[in-house]
């Protein structure tokens, strides 16, 4: 079985390539640069709980030497406080570098012997049949790729996207901010402020905390002004630094500065035959707060493990059909509440009687956008795939799950996070007593035994995992999750008819195609190296891409 062709190296384009792995998976990531990345610490990531979980499993170790967590956000109005927000270690916002991002995630794929990363490498041609995809690039050496599926994540101007001949519509220059990353002392040390005001030069900034004292100030700029020129940006920052500080400008090291213009844009279709769409390739957002890079991570998330399942066991159409109609739709929804808000918080007011929410304050809704809640920001929730009979928990069907500690098979105790992405479903039991208990009393004992017996019957590969506690669910109760953690559906006590049919729902039903599953690799082995070929390339010789 062919490698899955990742074209473009950033964020999206590593996560994606890992998260194939992590499931057996193996990928070539295509990268038209030369696989380093330019400093620029005034270009930074916000990554809130579900993804900074997701990236830290990925093995990205720069989270914990280059992000800052937020100690609290401090929302303020002409001088005034008028909201702060503090945060726990787990629910805390991570503050850093884009480039200290990729190059985590770069690292982590150079060290996986499933991700292979080809530098200097651009993508011009593509072509699909009912097997595969082959792609042509250009560079150093022009070659021929071939794979099982290709995925642009190749950026705003996406040539993958391009050559599938897909629309991109949507809203040129919705907003335009001036940044800077400077070093200086501030009165709120760790914590992440945004301030409006009646100045015409500073109506709205934020204040975003890095490490070593670095900060990210953003200005946000009429959208049709004149261009910020040096000294503009110089007085923005002392009279932004002077009114937060007594009056006074205190002592600054300016570090890096840019002008960042911001389109709401979203493709037509984010899937053609083995060919998908993720990241900037497919969306572009980030205005009122909202994390683009963010979303295209999520996109990876969605995607990965539908893959997965399509190269170990095959996959239906559905279910492959099932990344665009649930990313596609969480981003719309995300563009649209942006849209309907953008009239209310830039001044023009008309849309608030008829927007849901808008009667709330302007600060509230800003907000929500940068800490990740509401509809400018909250996780997505994806319809859950069957009307099972469903037992109460805090978690919404189709929602992301709580991060509770979990018991393995393997007797270990982990938060739950840290088993997501193998592309496997997880049935979760809520048995309170087992996290005092060894597990050899209760794993024979109880529900267990006729549990175990169910997951090893599903049509998909699943592991048994055991609570003793999750919020809002009642002692027995049993959760299904998908293999990136959305929960698909709850029930009281073993139900093995349903789980199955729940189960099957998931993956939405058996592969359409007659070709033969691969065995799957088995529990421990995590490559799945065994069962496929690496990634080649195809000489340039030849006339014909191979098949």
């Amino acid at each position: 079985m062919d490698p899955v062709i990742v074209v473009g190296a950033g964020p999206v384009g590593l996560t994606l390539a890992l998260a194939l792995a992590g499931a057996g998976v193996p990928s070539v990531v295509l990268d038209e640069g030369p696989g380093k990345e330019e400093s620029r610490p005034a270009r930074t990531v916000v990554l809130h709980a579900d993804t900074a979980a997701m990236v830290h499993r990925l093995g990205c170790t720069t989270l914990r030497d280059e992000g800052a967590p937020f100690a609290a956000w401090r929302t303020t109005r002409r001088g005034r406080d008028t909201r702060r927000v503090t945060f726990e270690d787990t629910t805390a916002p991570l503050h850093l570098p884009q480039h200290a991002l990729t190059r985590g995630l770069r690292d982590a794929a150079a060290a996986h012997p499933l991700v292979q990363l080809v530098t200097d490498s651009r993508l011009d041609a593509l072509e699909q049949d009912a097997l595969g995809v082959t792609a042509h690039t250009r560079g150093a050496a022009a070659t021929w790729w071939r794979g099982s599926h290709l995925v642009g994540c190749d950026g705003a101007r996406s040539t993958v996207r391009k050559l599938l001949g897909i629309r991109f519509p949507g809203r040129t220059a919705v907003e335009r901010h001036a940044v800077a990353a400077l070093r200086t002392e501030l009165p709120w040390p760790g914590e992440a402020l945004l301030h409006r005001s009646r100045s015409a030069k500073t109506a709205e900034v934020t204040a975003r905390p890095l490490p070593d004292g670095v900060w990210r100030l953003d200005w946000l700029l009429p959208p049709r002004g004149d261009l910020v020129t040096p000294d503009a940006l110089i007085g923005m920052i002392r009279d932004t630094l002077a009114g937060w500080c007594g009056g006074s400008t205190p002592p600054y090291e300016l570090i890096d500065t840019g002008v960042y213009t911001l389109h709401h844009r979203l493709a037509r279709r984010w899937r053609d035959g083995r060919a998908f769409l993720a990241g900037d390739a497919a969306h572009l957002l980030g205005a009122l707060g909202t994390q683009g890079v963010e979303e295209g991570l999520r996109d990876a998330e969605n995607l990965a493990w539908r893959l997965s399942l399509a190269w170990h066991q095959g996959a239906s159409e559905a279910l492959l059909d099932g990344y665009e109609a649930e990313r596609r739709t969480a981003v719309a929804s995300r563009l649209r509440a942006a849209d309907q808000a953008m009239p209310v918080l830039r001044g023009g007011g008309g849309l608030r009687t008829y927007v849901p929410g808008a009667a709330r304050s302007h600060e509230t809704l800003l907000t929500d956008g940068h800490l990740g809640r509401g509809p400018l920001g909250a996780p997505p929730a994806y319809a859950p795939p069957v009307a099972v009979r469903e037992v109460p928990t805090d978690t919404p069907p189709g929602g992301q799950a709580a991060n509770v500690p979990v018991t393995a098979p393997d007797g270990a105790t982990v938060p739950l996070r840290d088993l997501l992405g193998r592309g496997r479903l997880l049935v979760l039991l809520v048995a309170p007593g087992t996290g005092v208990w060894d597990r050899r009393h209760w794993v024979g004992a109880g529900l267990m035994p006729r549990l175990e017996a169910a997951v090893g019957a599903l049509p998909v590969r699943a592991e048994l995992l055991v609570a003793d506690g999750y919020p809002g669910a009642a002692a027995h109760t049993v959760l299904l999750l998908r293999p990136d953690g959305h929960l698909a559906a709850t029930f009281a006590g073993v139900r093995p008819a349903e789980l199955y049919e729940a189960a099957d729902a998931v993956r939405a039903g058996a592969p359409e195609s007659a070709l033969p599953a691969l065995p799957a690799p088995g529990p421990g082995s995590g490559s799945g190296s065994g069962q496929a070929a690496g990634p080649r390339a195809l000489p340039e010789a030849s006339a014909t891409p191979h098949p």
